[in-house]
């Protein structure tokens, strides 16, 4: 608040205290900086006054309207050394005798120490991060002997900082990665050797460190901001805590404290300021194991994420941040029920987390569960409003935009992800999907180049490669990354499912079963039953697309027969449409309905594909057109999980739709959709059979036309048939869909 006045007043009575005549003074006498004392009186309402037509622009205060101000806005522990000041004086700690008494009490000599350097960090000067500025979270000092602080004090630190919409801090990813090119052990503790350097390497201006002591029962919970550039103190804070159950207690007080010290103001504070023990968890071993498992999640091992994450969850049973995470480890391993169950119960358990953490996990609720990507893109939105530099939530606000098909909106998230977080293996894997779904193969190429270089064993970075490696022909590197995936874990299985689906592609189904029964049994021997179940379905689906009917139709029901999962169902009732099971999948576009009434992707894309192939079942043309107006907008959607190949398949049955009622330049429309979408699609079936079926639709419409416009038709429909030809020129000769093109095309001639 400022007031402005045409002249100088007249000195004030008494009753509103001495006035400050400056700036200089109204900092001095509130313990702050110039900076935050100004940004308290734009953002907080601070009483300042202002001379309108003074030649030096005056402001000026009065110290009782302060008080008043300070007494309203602050909790008075926040401020104790900055508010005891009287005319003239020094400042007198009168606050801090009765806690040294009691220190003395209870840790004696040494914790008079402790106390000195508490009182002291409330006279640091002044000091402030702007919203540009990034901060590093180092690691503990524990003189303890008690190993349940490692890790998790660090862990809970950074939960509480990130609360904060004022600071920005540097993530764990970028930390490993930063270790890596300092030579370092990924996970090295940052001590303040090695912390200052890295904080300096990412370009930040504040480091904060930590430390816990004991004397006895009591613990003593230090922070301290660092300099990065200097190494000089900025700011610190230390709080005493008895006993070991009250230490994350403690561990918020300080972290708070800390927040207004570098230049947060009040209000956010207060607002974005969920203890600890509330946020996440009051169990120091569950917090511990939080932050191995999301080690771990950011190093890819998915399969050991869960493990942790699983553990944080056996001492805490109400820890809703950890089912959160094991959501995102399990979608990552391609277990979509595991990973709905656990987004349930972090939903559940949502209301007594931060503001930050409720977003995310409603956000992961809608997307996992509910299947609402709207709600699920509204949410992430939300985040990024208070949180505009949370690099996690564009990624997966960026997967949500592909989730939807709005792939350009999806590259852009991936963008901001990246400029966020430069230097993450899992961020370059998603720039480079990102980009290569767009078909811009050069961008992604150099970006490959420098990514394989700095992060060589990277999971997805590899899964990543190899598609980009197929759409750009090199199989040497696609079997590069076959045999550097052998015999690991979790891991083989993607690559052999990916190679088994390349096989399929150029119609070597022999080759490309046992492909895929390889992959089957890595999975099982990697415990992803539902993974596992993915690669048979998506072989079913295969052989339903090539006409091998009854062996698609075994195999399906074969491989999902204990499954209830959306996209296992989705695949069962679509192989079932297509080899003519209309009864059995009529049966199952209905649960699907019932067991998925909010789901974006049942709504708009499985259930207008299944209604629309079994409209063509009955002959019914028109219908099935009808069916599929609604995916229209959304013919890009992205909705399957990693093993099932479901892209783009309402447009592929819209194009058969329009060839069975003899409408052949609208099929050739659909089907060239197909073609021009190679990075999308990739090594899919429908990709490989767009070919054949675009050479069909050139072939009818040559039957429609006369003279130059039939023989352009026909030059057209021979050119995609010699395409396909050329695909599937090693292709095993008995497939029923190779049989009739061969023939076709004799036809033709």
């Amino acid at each position: 608040m400022s007031l402005e006045v045409t002249s100088s007043p007249e000195v004030q009575p008494d009753s509103r205290g001495r006035r400050l005549e400056s700036w200089k003074e109204i900092a001095s006498y509130l313990g702050r900086d110039v900076t935050t004392v100004r940004r308290w009186e734009k953002r907080e309402g601070l009483p300042v006054y202002r001379l309108q037509h003074s030649k030096l622009g005056s402001v000026y205060a009065y110290t009782l309207e302060l008080d008043a101000w300070r007494d309203k806005e602050a909790h008075r522990e926040t401020l104790a050394g900055a508010t005891d000041v009287s005319e003239g004086e020094v400042d007198h700690p009168t606050a801090w005798i009765r806690p040294v008494r009691r220190w003395l009490i209870a840790g004696g000599v040494a914790a008079v120490a402790l106390l000195v350097a508490a009182y002291l960090s409330t006279r640091s000067r002044a000091f402030n991060v702007t919203e540009g500025d990034t901060v590093v979270v180092a690691d503990f000092a524990n003189s303890t002997g008690d190993p349940v602080f490692d890790g998790a004090l660090r862990q809970g630190l950074s939960v509480q900082l990130q609360q904060s919409p004022f600071l920005r801090i540097v993530s764990d990813q970028r930390i490993r990665e930063t270790l890596r090119s300092m030579k370092e052990p990924p996970d090295a503790r940052l001590v303040p050797e090695i912390a200052k350097d890295l904080c300096v390497r990412v370009g930040s201006k504040v480091y904060i460190e930590g430390s816990i002591a004991n004397f006895g029962n009591n613990y003593v919970i230090g922070l301290q901001a660092v300099d990065c550039s200097t190494g000089d103190l900025l700011a610190q804070q230390q709080v005493q805590e008895t006993g070991k159950e009250r230490v994350l207690d403690g561990l918020s007080s300080a972290a708070g404290k800390l927040r207004e010290t570098l230049g947060e103001s009040i209000s956010s504070v207060r607002k974005f300021d969920t203890p600890l023990a509330q946020a996440t968890t009051p169990s120091l071993e569950a917090l511990r194991a939080l932050s191995i498992g999301r080690d771990a999640m950011g190093e890819g091992d998915y399969t050991a994420a869960v493990s942790w994450l699983q553990r944080a969850i056996a001492n805490d049973p109400n820890f809703a941040v950890a089912y959160g995470g094991l959501f995102a480890a399990y979608g990552n391993l391609g277990e979509s029920n595991l990973a709905q169950e656990n987004a349930k119960k972090a939903y559940e358990l949502r209301g007594e987390t931060s503001e930050r953490e409720r977003l995310g996990i409603e956000a992961i609720y809608y997307w996992g569960v509910s299947g609402d990507l709207e709600k699920a893109r509204d949410a992430y939105e939300l985040l990024l409003r208070t949180y505009p530099g949370d690099s996690g939530a564009h990624f997966n606000l960026g997967n949500v935009y592909q989730s939807l098909g709005q792939l350009d909106e999806g590259l852009a998230q991936a963008r901001e992800n990246f400029r966020l977080e430069p230097n993450s293996g899992l961020d370059y894997s998603y720039l480079i999907y990102s980009l290569t779904i767009l078909n811009r193969f050069e961008e992604a190429g150099e970006i490959e180049t420098e990514a394989l270089a700095k992060f060589p064993d990277l999971y997805p970075l590899r899964a990543s490669l190899y598609a980009l490696a197929f759409l750009q022909n090199d199989t040497k590197a696609m079997a590069e990354q076959i045999r550097w995936a052998t015999n690991k874990k979790g891991i083989e299985d993607v690559l052999l499912g990916y190679d088994s689906e390349v096989l399929a592609f150029h119609g070597q189904l022999r080759k490309s079963r046992e492909q895929s029964r390889r992959a089957v049994v890595s999975a099982k021997e990697a415990n992803e039953t539902e993974t596992a179940a993915g690669y048979r379905s998506n072989s079913a689906l295969q052989e339903a697309l090539f006409g091998n009917r009854e062996d698609a139709r075994k195999s399906v029901l074969g491989a999902n027969r204990r499954s209830d999962s959306r996209d296992l169902q989705y695949a069962t009732g679509l192989v079932l449409a297509l080899v003519g099971d209309t009864e059995k999948s009529q049966s199952i576009a209905e649960n699907l309905a019932k067991s998925f009434p909010e789901d974006t992707t049942v709504r708009f894309n499985y259930l207008p594909t299944l209604h629309a192939q079994l409209a063509l079942n009955r002959g019914d043309t028109a219908g099935a057109v009808e069916s599929l107006q609604i995916t229209s907008s959304r013919e890009l959607m992205i909705p399957s999980g990693p093993t099932i190949d479901l892209v783009m398949l309402p447009v592929f049955v819209r194009g058969k739709a329009y060839l069975k009622a003899h409408q052949g330049s609208e099929a050739a429309v659909e089907f060239q959709k197909i073609l021009d979408r190679e990075g999308l699609l990739a090594f899919s079936p429908i990709r490989a059979l767009a070919n054949l079926y675009l050479a069909r639709a050139y072939a009818l419409q040559s039957h429609s036309f006369a003279g130059p416009e039939a023989d352009a038709a026909r030059a057209k429909a021979r050119a995609a048939y010699e395409r396909f030809m050329t695909l599937w020129k090693d292709a095993d000769p008995d497939i029923p869909i190779l049989k009739e093109a061969k023939a076709e095309y004799a036809k033709l001639q």
